[in-house]
């Protein structure tokens, strides 16, 4: 096969970083296609249709678009199935495991969640990414997993950031911290990477800050203290090889 084409319709953030990122590496872009455009053609001429319109759009920008054979129609949604794609037959779905702030975020190398047509495949590889099968009836849970890591992620250091202005210290004294802790994890896993009062079992330390925090900030400590909880827990029914750390 030579040099596949894509049409991407929804040239926001995440459509123009996918049509750039697949530019980059060789595919022919026939253009984009917006808000009050006629879809109808979309399918013609391309190998490719990208969807990366807001979810709830999906299903009623797939329906106008006129089944071609020839053509993969694909979105880039975690959680929508691809029966959110009739009335096409061959279609995929392409997300990508990374945020995607701006229109210029980089996804070469990016894990993708893919499922249908292996043409989807063929572009995760392409961009020297990593792709993974999420099932039918997985599709919302793993996308659910994803906001958790990134957008709960976020949220949490917003926490952070307010908690810690009480103390006059700024945002960024945290930053090595957090990439730390998350290279502790992916090293280590979650429940061996865990460190702190709730590991040590030191009840009246998490006392002490839910006494500290502004009534606002409580609820959240208190919910997290309780994730923590478990991995403590998880890691007494499941001791490492190396036995517990200090």
């Amino acid at each position: 096969m030579g040099s596949p084409s894509l049409r991407v319709i929804g040239p926001g953030r995440a459509g123009r970083a996918l049509a750039a990122a697949l530019s980059t590496s060789g595919w022919r872009l026939a253009g984009f296609l917006g808000r009050g455009d006629d879809p109808r053609d979309a399918a013609r001429g391309v190998d490719l249709v990208v969807l990366a319109t807001p979810d709830s759009a999906v299903a009623d920008v797939a329906a106008r678009i006129e089944p071609d054979a020839a053509a993969v129609v694909a979105h880039v949604s975690g959680s929508l199935p691809l029966s959110a794609l009739d009335p096409h037959e061959r279609r995929g779905s392409l997300h990508p495991l990374r945020a995607i702030p701006t229109a210029d975020t980089p996804l070469a190398g990016a894990w993708f969640a893919v499922a249908g047509d292996p043409l989807v495949e063929r572009a995760v590889a392409d961009l020297g990414g990593r792709a993974v099968t999420v099932p039918e009836d997985a599709r919302a849970g793993y996308h659910a997993a994803a906001v958790i890591a990134s957008n709960h992620l976020v949220a949490l250091l917003g926490q952070v950031e307010r908690v810690a202005a009480d103390a006059g210290v700024p945002l960024a004294a945290f930053f090595d911290l957090v990439r730390g802790t998350v290279d502790n994890v992916e090293r280590l896993g979650p429940v061996d990477a865990l460190t702190g009062p709730v590991a040590r079992g030191d009840w009246l330390t998490v006392q002490r800050h839910l006494d500290a925090l502004a009534p606002e900030e409580r609820g959240a400590y208190r919910a997290m203290a309780a994730l923590a909880e478990r991995l403590v827990d998880e890691h007494h029914r499941h001791p490492s090889v190396e036995g517990d750390a200090a």
